[in-house]
């Protein structure tokens, strides 16, 4: 079974984490950055990870 995600750092929200990938000029980082977005709005790990490739 997977482990769940636990996020420790809250001083970013999911919109400023699109926000953030928005503005990235790594593709993989900000892939990242919105699966953690989906992971805070309530998506499981495996389907962050779907929508995100």
């Amino acid at each position: 079974m997977p482990k769940a995600v636990t996020i420790i750092r809250a001083e970013l929200t999911a919109t400023s984490l699109r926000q953030a990938a928005a503005c990235s000029n790594d593709a993989n980082a900000a892939r990242r950055m919105l699966g953690l977005a989906l992971v805070l709005e309530g998506y499981t790990r495996g389907g962050a990870a779907r929508r995100r490739g």
